[in-house]
């Protein structure tokens, strides 16, 4: 399977730069897993796709202000930092711009000194381990001095950054938000409940690794990187009873997706718990806990469209997503969505 079989051709103009007033007056296309077959609503019709007894599933991860600027002390470099992964003792791995200036034993100053950084080693990738140091509590300063981390596809300045934000996020950790998510208001989610859905919640902070291109021609060959879930005991329940009752799992996005098939055994048992998964959905895997996705329009070869075309086929996907570019469908973060079921 090569990475070049999920290619597709996508105008410039198609990528959304900014998120609808309306979160939930975006588009949605439906596509029939069995057939191919496709139709055209809007996002608050998704209730005519849900039957009472599924069980929704959202990841309640929360995206953190992680884009930093600061400036190399003792002189005036601009460097640009961004948070990836917390380590111990206020040690974070971070991707950092430009590189080449900050080898370790380099001190990086944000907000007048109110936040410093010291470079203390260059690990997998370039990716740098920084040292924070400041006083008081490290949150309200990332708060204060931090940007939300948009994709490099999204070049418009973020107005409200709580549009970067499911209504329903939680846990602080994601370097990305969990995007199927942003189409759902607080009244459409109780609409969903109203029709006798559940709703249960799971945690995935979403890393970089989502926006990292697939480099290698043969997909099998491709390294994801991990990315930390946690799974409530009393979720896992409530999933496992829907299953065992004979009703359906929708996951809300992909990260849920990746999660609940992490989590799942051999057995279609969900297990709570917490843990990193670097798992890899491509055509040819089995699903073991999921019946259905509500998603948003992915990039071209990217690990994304591979998982989406693992549910519902690749022929059926491509030709569903050459149907949203005729139809002048919004693209990725900020755009429409599509149910596959």
């Amino acid at each position: 399977m090569k990475t070049s079989d999920f290619y597709y051709d996508l105008p410039q103009e198609l990528i959304a730069q900014d998120p609808l007033e309306d979160r939930s007056a975006s588009r949605l296309m439906h596509l029939d897993k069995a057939t191919g077959q496709v139709e055209h609503r809007h996002f608050r019709d998704i209730l005519e796709y849900l039957q009472p007894g599924d069980c929704l599933v959202v990841n309640d991860t929360k995206v953190i202000p992680a884009r930093l600027y600061g400036h190399k002390v003792g002189t005036d470099a601009a460097i640009e930092i961004l948070l990836l992964k917390r380590k111990e003792n206020d040690v974070w791995e971070t991707l950092v711009k430009p590189g080449k200036k900050c080898k370790p034993g380099t001190v990086i100053s944000f907000g007048d000194g109110i936040l410093t950084g010291e470079v203390v080693d260059v690990v997998e990738e370039g990716n740098r381990l920084i040292q924070f140091h400041y006083e008081g509590i490290f949150e309200e300063i990332l708060d204060r001095l931090g940007e939300m981390p948009l994709p490099p596809y999204i070049t418009h300045k973020l107005k409200d950054r709580n549009r970067y934000q499911t209504v329903y996020a939680k846990h602080e950790g994601s370097a990305a938000a969990p995007t199927a998510g942003l189409h759902f208001t607080d009244e459409l989610l109780r609409q969903v409940e109203e029709k006798g859905v559940k709703i249960a919640h799971v945690t995935l902070h979403v890393g970089l690794g989502t926006f990292r291109p697939v480099k290698v021609e043969d997909v099998t060959q491709h390294h994801m990187h991990s990315e930390f879930y946690v799974v409530e005991e009393e979720q896992a329940k409530l999933i496992n009873d829907t299953k065992a009752s004979g009703h359906r799992v929708i996951s809300v996005g992909t990260t849920s997706c990746r999660t609940l098939e992490s989590a799942a055994g051999e057995d279609g048992i969900l297990r709570a718990g917490s843990g990193w998964t670097d798992i890899f959905i491509y055509p040819g895997y089995r699903f073991k806990m999921i019946d259905g996705l509500i998603t948003n329009f992915h990039l071209p070869e990217s690990t994304l469209l591979m998982l989406v075309s693992a549910l519902a086929g690749k022929e059926y996907i491509m030709a569903a997503y050459e149907e949203a570019v005729r139809e002048r469908y919004r693209f990725f973060s900020f755009g429409d969505a599509m149910i596959i079921e």
